[in-house]
């Protein structure tokens, strides 16, 4: 990794939950610290991290000054996300000092590990841009409006995407430019740009916070991991 200089994290935590039926998902908490703490200490913890962005919407933003301060995160600076994910994206790298590379994080995904930044890593080293994914386990179908089949898709092929994603930073920043339209994840962005984005081998164990029947899963997932005494997010 001796190409790598420094990547600069940011971690998106600036949604609403109006899934976790008026919970703040942000700050529950989980295996006994708030859930947004596992990435960031993730982060933090990374030598090839060198700095963090934390984008939260403004009711939070506070709160999330006072866990900085609370968690002495030294490499941490805590910033207003946007209305959509992009722009809460675009206001996190605004925050990143002089860096080669970024990194884009869902403050609701707990367990990143070394092992996923430094892949991630070493797979946007090919292309300038990576993306955690793993191989879907059901069959998909498309369907039209009236939820009649269409199209039964070929699993071998479906891929569900994650984060961390990585980027070589001026090729996330250009797609962002040029972008007309709202997207899911910032590797659409890029792709949109018409550059080639690597996928490389996420974690099932990866997930993202998103109901709290989501909680309940990382709860299991941080039980089990305990147990083995070898996960590095522990």
């Amino acid at each position: 990794m001796d190409k790598v200089s420094g990547i600069g994290a940011v971690i998106v935590a600036a949604g609403r939950s109006e899934r976790m039926g008026g919970i703040d998902k942000i700050f529950v908490p989980l295996g006994g610290k708030p859930l947004l703490a596992w990435s960031v200490d993730a982060c933090q913890a990374c030598d090839l991290v060198k700095q963090i962005a934390i984008t939260l919407n403004e009711s939070n933003l506070e709160p999330g000054r006072n866990l900085l301060r609370e968690r002495t995160w030294s490499k941490a600076s805590v910033c207003l996300g946007g209305c959509t994910r992009q722009d809460s994206v675009k206001e996190g790298m605004r925050q990143l000092g002089d860096c080669e590379w970024v990194m884009i994080h869902d403050g609701t995904r707990p367990f990143l590990t070394w092992d996923l930044i430094s892949s991630g890593m070493k797979a946007a080293l090919e292309t300038g841009a990576a993306v955690a994914a793993v191989p879907v386990k059901d069959t998909i179908k498309c369907v039209d409006d009236t939820a009649l089949v269409s199209e039964t898709l070929e699993r071998d092929k479906l891929w569900a995407t994650q984060t961390p994603q990585m980027f070589r930073f001026d090729i996330i920043s250009e797609a962002y430019q040029k972008l007309l339209t709202e997207v899911s994840d910032d590797a659409a962005a890029v792709e949109l740009s018409g550059r080639k984005v690597k996928l490389y081998m996420g974690s099932y164990s990866n997930i993202k916070v998103t109901t709290p029947e989501d909680l309940l899963l990382a709860e299991a997932i941080i039980d089990e991991g305990r147990r083995n005494k070898g996960r590095h997010w522990l």
